[in-house]
């Protein structure tokens, strides 16, 4: 009896080892698409603002988008603007401002002004 239970359980364990998913198991998520860099916006004194990383997304009728990060770059200097995605084209408002629109789901969303000195969004409220 004990013999029985060993092959038994070897069986079963033997495949879990091959690295399979299980039936029903939700397959494996694709990664983000490789996608360049691209200059959208010029600024006074040398300062370009880039799409640059991106996530995809899904609006509720089940469409698909990219929604992309804005990078702000000055000769070496490189500054990530956090935590906004956009999918749509940011718009210069004064020499040390942009006004961008967060994405949420592939929709336009609220609207930020980001610092180009500092990279830092702050709601239009």
């Amino acid at each position: 009896m004990t013999r029985g239970v060993f092959l038994a359980s070897a069986t079963v364990l033997s495949g879990c080892a091959r690295g399979e998913p299980g039936p029903g198991a939700p397959p494996a998520a694709e990664p983000a698409a490789q996608v360049s860099d691209s200059l959208i916006l010029s600024a006074p004194g040398g300062i370009t603002v880039w799409l640059s990383d991106g996530r995809r997304a899904t609006d509720s009728s089940g469409s698909e988008c990219f929604e992309r990060t804005l990078e702000i770059r000055h000769d070496t200097t490189r500054i990530k603007v956090p935590l906004l995605y956009t999918i749509s084209t940011p718009v210069l408002v004064d020499d040390t401002t942009l006004r961008a629109e967060l994405a949420d789901h592939c929709r336009k969303a609220e609207p930020y002004r980001v610092s180009l000195k500092t990279g830092r969004p702050t709601p239009i409220r």
